[in-house]
């Protein structure tokens, strides 16, 4: 009975301390923290006080205007260097006929081994120019005139026999008229005949591009109506060359197209006709009467035919110079272009050509470009033939 009444005398006492603590928690009131302390900014320093003169400067500075930026002037362009134009370079006969003058080289040096000129050395010439395709006929004449002048000028040297030689075929291929004739005025027309595959359509084009680098205005004909790859060849070199091109029906009338080509010439003041013909092989009676049909429709006012060119290929030989004899009676041939004359060591045709017809050669054909087709010369010719 006594420890039951201890233990709640005990939590009595123990809920009352519990009691009043909290109590006195309520009084307090709730834990506050201390207030920041104040930041304290420094002080400025007072600005330093400027002398008399240097707030007279400084306001002398304020009243002055500000001076203009000195303006440089951009350096000028340098100008482009125009383009340096390249003169094409003229083949020299020498390094384009190294066909022919092996064949004479052996012949030359079997003359030059001899100290003396016996008929052997006559029989080592007449052999080099029969194989050079000289020909015969032209072959027994340079011989008998070299025979002459050994006699008359009393030659016994060998080397002075061939620059004889080289002397009479100079002489043999000389010619006044050796320049393409063209005249002012009336439109010209140069006619370019010969077989079929000599070169005919693309010796036209060469000159054809020659002429206009020469300042002149030009219509090429497509005159060969029978082979659709010729007038095709032709358009193709009047584009390259900046030229007017007429062409017709395939297999039509080859002298109605020369006469377009020359009305429309006359009527654009245009300076050149260069005409195409058919090609078929020169022993046909109606090619040639052809021909010369066209050669008189070309011959209409307001055209004036100045060249008539025959186009042989040089490594042909000796059939080149039957050619020259039908086309000169069909239409009068004024020229003979000699091409792939680069390609052969039959390049004695062009000797025979002159000899026999006395047809001057105007033109030959070095090589495959343009500028391959140059004007003959005899000089140069003979020379690169020998040496």
């Amino acid at each position: 009975m006594i420890l039951l009444l201890v233990l709640v005398i005990v939590a009595f006492l123990v809920a009352g301390a519990a009691a009043l603590a909290v109590t006195s928690r309520y009084r307090r009131g709730p834990v506050l923290e201390p207030p920041p302390r104040p930041r304290v900014e420094p002080k400025a320093e007072p600005e330093p006080e400027l002398a008399p003169e240097q707030v007279a400067e400084i306001e002398r500075a304020l009243a002055e205007p500000e001076p203009e930026p000195e303006l440089v002037p951009e350096p000028e362009p340098e100008p482009e260097p125009e383009p340096e134009i390249v003169a094409p370079v003229k083949p020299r006969f020498r390094d384009r006929l190294g066909k022919a003058r092996s064949l004479m080289s052996g012949y030359v040096s079997s003359v030059l081994s001899r100290s003396s000129i016996t008929d052997e050395t006559f029989d080592d010439i007449e052999e080099a120019l029969i194989r050079a395709d000289v020909g015969m006929a032209t072959t027994a004449s340079i011989l008998d005139d070299l025979r002459g002048r050994v006699k008359s000028e009393g030659i016994t040297d060998p080397e002075a026999l061939l620059e004889a030689l080289k002397d009479d075929l100079k002489k043999g291929l000389a010619s006044a008229d050796r320049g393409l004739r063209f005249e002012p005025g009336a439109p010209n027309v140069w006619l370019f005949v010969g077989v079929n595959g000599v070169g005919k359509t693309t010796t036209i084009g060469k000159v054809g591009l020659q002429e206009r680098a020469n300042g002149r205005s030009v219509i090429m004909a497509a005159g060969d109506t029978f082979r659709a790859a010729a007038a095709d060849q032709l358009e193709m070199w009047s584009h390259r060359a900046g030229a007017d091109l007429v062409r017709g029906a395939e297999g039509g009338d080859p002298g109605a197209v020369v006469f377009d080509a020359v009305e429309r010439a006359g009527a654009r003041n245009i300076d050149l006709v260069l005409a195409d013909t058919a090609g078929r092989l020169h022993t046909k009676v109606n090619l040639m009467e052809e021909l010369k049909k066209v050669r008189r429709v070309a011959e209409r006012n307001p055209g004036r035919v100045t060249e008539v060119l025959l186009v042989i290929d040089a490594t042909t030989g000796q059939n080149g110079l039957v050619q020259a004899r039908e086309f000169t009676d069909a239409v009068g041939v004024t020229g003979v272009v000699l091409t792939k004359l680069d390609g052969t060591a039959k390049g004695g045709i062009a000797l025979a050509i002159q000899s026999d017809l006395a047809i001057p050669i105007k033109l030959v054909g070095l090589g495959e470009t343009a500028d391959d087709l140059v004007e003959f010369d005899p000089d140069e010719f003979v020379e690169a033939l020998f040496s």
